[in-house]
């Protein structure tokens, strides 16, 4: 049998080697590149019409026309456009070397980083919108948190309209009505209010017709002896400390929620949403100008003396405060710099007995909005932007002191109607609404597109 050449033995040789460069043309960078910038295609973007370019290209293109069409054909794309992961995982093997300088000079421009942001910040509020998400996440939890959406809009109400129609016109409380004229019905209502335990001494005030002018009159030593007989000497002293309080008033101090905004509308008003949008700053404003009639109940009832946590309510508690120790400032401080809601559901905790659903809406929403603030430092972490949040401070700080400047302004041309609407809405519909925030930002961390 006749050899074959050597020629053609090295040819084979070549051939093994070399598969690529004998079967077909090499793949070279211009196949994979953008069509904004003409380079090679970094988290390549595929909109709906097909075309591709580099997700910063179609920020920064989006970023100055605010088009949400392709910068080739001018097709709209529908829903939010994605990072097409097959192709940027070929470009990232084919081309290694290329792809990490084009990310090392996107990551150092500034105006780049920005646009992406900007981009991921529209994308994240278009997501729920958009028709595929959408119809995936109605299908995976949609259908039960509407159901738990209605189901407390309809507990709000129904406790709206219960209490609006129970409860008694707010210029008919005692907060509004000299102690003086007071009758003997009055002075139980008055007396049952201390806590649980003063229905112990119900009976005895009634069959004495204790009214206002005779309230005024009486003292320990009176109390102490029959008919009152008060042998419990912290019920006792209980019953003078508040009695003092009128007298220093001429009428009843306000003792719940209820009663403090019948006396202080504006300032119910306010807290109810400084707290809310704001708490650090509301918890400042009620340490600088309500101190002894606020924000001593409000630390003692948070954060408690060892030897305060006995069977009394909450009340009793509250009616002889002193200052603060350093150990419950030390405690104060710490859950006001990182876990300011708590301290209001603490507070609304403490007070379940008197506002047994108020309370527990209360809670509920400072719940709800500590997992907002959550997702809020989360994402400045997650975007590394954590130089701009003295600048956001600031900003935050200036947008709230002018809006409470400008409803002080206008607050006396604002009809009682409307304030009442709010301050309702605020107490019973925002945890509502909070926990449809809660439930859109758990999903924008599922979609989010990295």
């Amino acid at each position: 049998m006749e050899e074959p050449p050597k020629n053609y033995l090295n040819t084979m040789d070549l051939e093994k080697d070399e598969p690529l460069k004998s079967t077909g043309p090499q793949i070279s960078v211009s196949e994979f590149s953008c069509h904004c910038c003409y380079d090679i295609l970094v988290n390549p973007t595929t909109l709906n019409c097909g075309h591709s370019f580099c997700r910063h290209c179609l920020a920064l293109w989006w970023t100055s026309s605010k088009k949400t069409e392709c910068p080739e054909c001018r097709e709209k794309w529908e829903g939010f456009p994605k990072v097409n992961i097959l192709l940027r995982d070929a470009i990232e093997k084919l081309f290694p070397d290329a792809i990490r300088m084009r990310f090392e000079d996107i990551q150092q421009n500034n105006d780049i980083v920005q646009s992406l942001a900007a981009f991921q910040k529209y994308g994240n509020d278009q997501i729920p919108l958009a028709p595929n998400t959408g119809r995936a996440n109605q299908q995976r939890g949609g259908g039960f948190f509407s159901g738990v959406l209605t189901a407390l809009t309809g507990v709000a109400v129904v406790l709206l309209v219960y209490h609006w129609s129970s409860r008694e016109s707010e210029h008919d409380l005692l907060v509004h009505k000299a102690v003086a004229k007071w009758t003997a019905e009055e002075v139980v209502l008055w007396l049952e209010q201390l806590g649980p335990w003063a229905s112990l001494y119900r009976e005895r005030f009634l069959s004495e017709q204790v009214n206002g002018r005779l309230l005024l009159t009486l003292t320990e030593e009176e109390f102490s002896k029959t008919p009152y007989t008060i042998e419990n000497s912290s019920h006792r002293r209980a019953i003078l400390m508040e009695l003092e309080r009128v007298k220093a008033l001429g009428m009843k101090p306000p003792q719940n929620l209820w009663e403090y905004k019948a006396v202080n509308p504006g300032r119910s008003l306010f807290l109810l949403y400084a707290l809310k949008s704001s708490p650090r700053l509301g918890l400042l404003y009620l340490y600088l100008f309500d101190y002894t009639d606020t924000f001593l109940p409000f630390i003692h009832t948070i954060c408690p003396l060892q030897e305060d946590s006995s069977g009394e309510d909450i009340v009793t508690k509250l009616l002889d405060l002193k200052e603060p120790t350093w150990k419950q400032w030390r405690e104060f401080l710490v859950k006001y710099s990182f876990l300011p809601y708590q301290l209001i559901a603490e507070f609304a905790w403490d007070w379940l007995e008197v506002h047994y659903w108020t309370s527990r809406f209360l809670i509920i929403n400072a719940m709800l909005l500590s997992v907002l603030e959550l997702f809020s430092f989360w994402r400045i972490w997650s975007r590394s932007e954590l130089k701009t949040v003295p600048q956001r401070m600031w900003s935050h700080f200036w947008k709230v002191s002018t809006q409470g400047l400008f409803v002080a302004m206008f607050w006396p041309l604002i009809p009682q109607f409307v304030c009442n609407c709010l301050f309702y809405w605020a107490l019973y519909f925002n945890p509502i609404i909070n926990i449809d925030l809660v439930v859109k930002e758990l999903r924008r961390l599922e979609t989010q597109v990295l």
